[in-house]
């Protein structure tokens, strides 16, 4: 494909049997792509940011306040959305007081979206495609589960997701500054799949980069750069520094492939921006 991002083909050589990958500016135009962008795959995790999106879409139109009581005594829905609400992995059990820890809770976004449905009257995944989906064009997206992981989506539909995260037309720039800022600094917790990270710093919705090591993201990576990656082989990052965001769906679980290929994929994606 035409592209000013030819590192973009790396995903040929991914040990995965299907990839794709795309990379958009700030203003909106898709500077490369490589693979089937209009392949449908599970998202995974990379649900999370699509559903905090829908949240925050909530809170501006005054259905939510982000400081309401949401989840385990004591939380509130920027506890949940920044995972520090205190809540287990995937279980509805509280490990923590809330903003003592940061806990990555597939539960904590279970409650944000039943506390939204129950908020509008208007189930989650309805609400989610109402919100985000349809004003976006994102026709070949859906929520088929759990507001934490269940999304399916196409490279093509996240491209126009990750132009509104740099560009927001759907909330105030304030609030979409405000989730990729980071929320209760220098709480220590585990990424999964990159171990104890001192601090783990997430915005709300979105973790954020910072000085982690290792991590998904690229050397090269801005400390600002922020995003979410999925167990499903997923990713996506978006680096205010460099002007641009990248997609990267594939249909192999994350694993020690993901970790040793997609840092190395990021450097090279931002050396192309460079040029």
């Amino acid at each position: 494909m035409n592209s000013s991002v030819p590192s973009l083909a790396a995903i040929e050589n991914w040990p995965v049997p299907t990839a794709a990958a795309a990379v958009v500016r700030a203003d909106g135009t898709v500077a490369g792509s490589h693979g089937p962008t209009g392949h449908r795959f599970p998202l995974a995790s990379v649900t999370k940011p699509l559903a905090a999106y829908a949240v925050l879409v909530a809170y501006e139109e005054g259905a939510i306040d982000l400081d309401e009581p949401a989840g385990p005594e004591g939380a509130t829905v920027r506890h949940l959305l920044a995972h520090t609400s205190g809540l287990a992995f995937d279980e509805n059990r509280v490990q923590a007081a809330p903003g003592t820890r940061r806990i990555y809770s597939n539960t904590g976004f279970e409650v944000l979206g039943d506390l939204v449905a129950k908020a509008t009257d208007i189930p989650f995944a309805d609400y989610l495609h109402q919100a985000v989906l349809e004003p976006l064009g994102m026709a070949a997206t859906s929520l088929e589960g759990s507001p934490a992981k269940d999304a399916v989506s196409t490279v093509d539909d996240l491209v126009r997701f990750a132009a509104e995260v740099q560009a927001p037309r759907l909330l105030d720039a304030r609030t979409v500054l405000e989730a990729m800022t980071v929320a209760y600094p220098g709480l220590t917790g585990i990424l999964p799949g990159y171990g104890h990270q001192r601090p783990n710093d997430w915005g709300l919705g979105f973790e954020i980069r910072d000085g982690k090591a290792p991590h998904w993201t690229g050397a090269s990576s801005s400390p600002r750069a922020f995003g979410h990656f999925g167990q499903s082989g997923t990713f996506l990052w978006v680096d205010p520094d460099a002007g641009a965001a990248c997609v990267a769906l594939t249909d192999r679980a994350f694993g020690p492939w993901a970790v040793e290929a997609w840092p190395p994929f990021t450097d090279a994606v931002l050396a192309d921006l460079r040029r």
